[in-house]
């Protein structure tokens, strides 16, 4: 669980966005796109799920934002320290086949979770389009691994800081207007992924969304990830984190996945050492 590799890829307004690559001889054995793995930074920090970026033939590639306790513990980490935990890989591999033409929308860090999912589209033989969207320029990450591997490419900043001011439902709108697609797949916020599932469902177009629920142990066992699904209850670490947008009960999503924002705030504000 050595760290091999640290990058920061961004530092917006003190917003940090870093690239890790650890030390792992199992987990890329068996880790497929849309997969992901959790880990601990310390025994003090909490227990988190990030997207398997990439990997090796002994390593994983993870990205992350500093945004809470355990990302800014993890954040202070550097090449030849060593995780206190690590397991994965977990969740469903996203359902790769050649679909024909299909549209990946991500935002903010959403668009590291992507990458992988484009890989393996495209290496599908899929014709692959790809709309990026972010807060700032700065704030951007991956632009040139993601061209790389996307047949069109799209690039929209909230303030209009970069490429097109706007957001990436606009573009997802113009693109379904003019052409036929056979998937939308979404990653990023809540709000986003949920306007996209409403975009695409103007055109009739299946919209799959991958999941940023909370998850504490990531195998089903604290229900913290629950979400309703064409009116059942699932879990997103063990039956996801990819499910049907039109199925998905968003109102009670955007809840849930606010229901620690005061401890969250309060633990934020304490001092990291």
């Amino acid at each position: 669980m050595k760290i091999l590799e640290k990058q920061i890829l961004s530092d917006d307004r003190g917003t940090r966005v870093i690239r890790m690559k650890i030390f792992s001889k199992d987990i890329p054995l068996k880790a497929k796109a849309g997969q992901f793995i959790v880990l601990m930074a310390n025994e003090y920090g909490e227990r988190i799920p990030l997207t398997i970026v990439d990997k090796g033939e002994q390593d994983i590639t993870i990205i992350f934002q500093e945004a809470g306790l355990t990302t800014k513990l993890l954040g202070k980490l550097n090449v030849g320290d060593s995780l206190y935990a690590l397991v994965g890989p977990l969740g469903h591999p996203t359902e790769i086949e050649n679909y024909g033409k299909v549209i990946l929308v991500a935002g903010g860090v959403g668009i590291a979770e992507i990458y992988p999912v484009a890989k393996s589209m495209r290496e599908a033989g899929n014709r692959v389009v790809i709309v990026l969207g972010a807060r700032t320029k700065g704030l951007l990450i991956l632009e040139n691994e993601l061209k790389n591997v996307s047949d069109e490419f799209y690039i929209t900043t909230d303030d209009g800081s970069y490429v097109r001011k706007g957001f990436t439902t606009d573009i997802l709108a113009e693109l379904l207007k003019k052409d036929k697609y056979d998937l939308v797949y979404a990653v990023g916020p809540i709000p986003m992924m949920q306007k996209v599932a409403q975009v695409a469902q103007d055109f009739k177009v299946k919209t799959v969304v991958s999941l940023n629920a909370l998850m504490v142990d990531g195998t089903g066992m604290c229900g913290c990830c629950r979400v309703s699904v064409a009116g059942q209850t699932k879990f997103s670490c063990v039956d996801g984190p990819e499910f049907d947008a039109a199925q998905l009960n968003w109102e009670e999503l955007a809840k849930r996945n606010k229901i620690y924002s005061e401890q969250e705030k309060h633990i934020c504000r304490l001092n990291i050492k």
